[in-house]
């Protein structure tokens, strides 16, 4: 078995993608943060005592995509061309939804920075909320579609979600 990001030495490296084809790439990824109703209340609310969590979350994933490169060591830096996170309150469980879309046009994907945009934005609402609710809970972070590229259109299948 040959390994892409390892070295004839047999240490990390970061895989050449300069014959690659540049095309239109896109992906989706999802998280979700659980908290106590009291939290999620005050967070639609927006009676927070730091501010509009969402506002924050948003832009923190977005920064969190565009530095992705700069925290995973073996992403390639990247010119997205558009980031977007989207938030869906579920009121039943209490669980704020993060959706997030990136995409660009090159010669690698764009799912890490997808993932690394909900991460963000997920960790950045627990540290907005932290002094009220210390039991919230980061979970189901998964890549929900990607679009281009040599391997084509992904999208999970939804008895995985």
């Amino acid at each position: 078995m040959e390994f892409t990001h390892i070295n004839t030495q047999g240490r990390g490296k970061m895989v050449e993608v300069g014959d690659k084809q540049i095309t239109k790439r896109t992906a989706l990824a999802h998280a979700q943060i659980s908290m106590k109703k009291e939290t999620f209340t005050k967070i639609q609310e927006g009676y927070m005592k730091k501010g509009d969590v969402l506002c924050v979350a948003q832009i923190a994933g977005i920064t969190g995509a565009k530095k992705t490169w700069d925290i995973i060591p073996m992403c390639h830096p990247l010119m997205l061309t558009g980031i977007d996170i989207e938030f869906e309150y579920d009121a039943d469980k209490p669980v704020i939804h993060i959706y997030a879309t990136v995409s660009n046009e090159g010669k690698t994907g764009v799912e890490m920075e997808a993932l690394t945009a909900c991460s963000v934005a997920a960790l950045t609402i627990y540290d907005m909320c932290k002094a009220v609710d210390k039991d919230m809970t980061i979970s189901d972070i998964f890549l929900m579609e990607k679009i281009g590229g040599k391997s084509g259109h992904y999208k999970r299948s939804e008895e995985n979600e």
